[in-house]
């Protein structure tokens, strides 16, 4: 149960958070100094709650740090910059429905790789979900500025973050290190690499003052730090196969907090609104077949 409810509480953290990270844009935020003061206000959320319940008082092991660490790297590290890209040229709101077909790749990782097994009923709601994503193809209401590519991008986010659940899942098998540090560790570990990265592009951006980028990407780092926990946590109680389809309730979220906040901009048509509820079908198919 626990599994579920961080599952489904991790897609409506991720779908705010992406309409958090449209908003950033919009103030002329940089793509590459957006992200790192994402992920860093994201570890300091995280680490702040670990240091309230005392998990930096848990053993630990080396091992759990570099793999957590190996993998916060990659996501939420180098794949914040395809996301934020995504958003930035395909919106919010599109950008979190297609990332919702990650359940495919999710379930055939975790089959093939973590042995878990595959119902019918799995099966079925995996289909609304790409069914959900393909229609979006067809779509004829676009956002102005809306670029192919960022379809593309959120779509390799997608399977990024598929991958992301499949490691989690099998590292934490034999995991002795606390969920809240190995969030910790894999927010330590992406903030790295996107500061790092955003020092190195600075001189081929605008120059953007540090104080002024931190103000409208403040939401976005507090909902990844939240959103980023709850996964680790319910991949540590509940397969993939149960957890990624709940997360890719997001793909509505996403819609329905970008015709909240952000109106006209997204140019939220019928269209994107029947994909968002094929996903939310699809992933409550899922855990009813549980």
């Amino acid at each position: 149960m626990d599994a579920l409810l961080l599952g489904a509480l991790a897609g409506a953290l991720f779908g705010l958070f992406a309409v958090a990270v449209r908003y950033g844009l919009s103030r002329g935020v940089p793509v590459e100094l957006g992200a790192a003061v994402t992920s860093v206000t994201g570890l300091l959320v995280v680490s702040a709650i670990a240091l309230v319940s005392g998990a930096f008082s848990e053993p630990i092991g080396g091992r759990d740090v570099l793999v957590f660490a190996a993998i916060g790297a990659a996501v939420p590290g180098i794949s914040q910059i395809a996301f934020n890209q995504a958003v930035r040229l395909a919106g919010a709101a599109r950008t979190a429905v297609l990332i919702g077909v990650a359940p495919l790749l999710s379930f055939v990782l975790a089959a093939v790789f973590l042995g878990e097994s595959i119902s019918t009923g799995l099966v079925a709601g995996a289909a609304l979900i790409v069914a959900a994503g393909a229609s979006l193809s067809f779509e004829r209401i676009r956002p102005e500025g809306f670029r192919t590519i960022g379809a593309l991008l959120a779509v390799l986010c997608a399977g990024l973050f598929a991958i992301r659940d499949t490691l989690i899942r099998w590292a934490s098998g034999d995991a002795t290190l606390d969920p809240l540090l190995r969030t910790v560790v894999s927010l330590a570990a992406a903030a790295l690499v996107l500061v790092a990265w955003s020092s190195l592009t600075r001189r081929a951006r605008p120059p953007v003052r540090l104080r002024a980028a931190i103000g409208p990407f403040l939401p976005a780092g507090v909902c990844l730090g939240a959103a980023y926990l709850c996964v680790i946590v319910a991949l540590d109680r509940g397969r993939v196969t149960i957890v990624a389809p709940l997360n890719a309730t997001q793909s509505l979220w996403g819609v329905i907090f970008a015709a909240a906040f952000l109106g006209k901009r997204e140019a939220i048509g019928p269209r994107l609104v029947g994909a968002a509820v094929l996903v939310v079908a699809g992933g409550v198919l899922i855990g009813v077949s549980r």
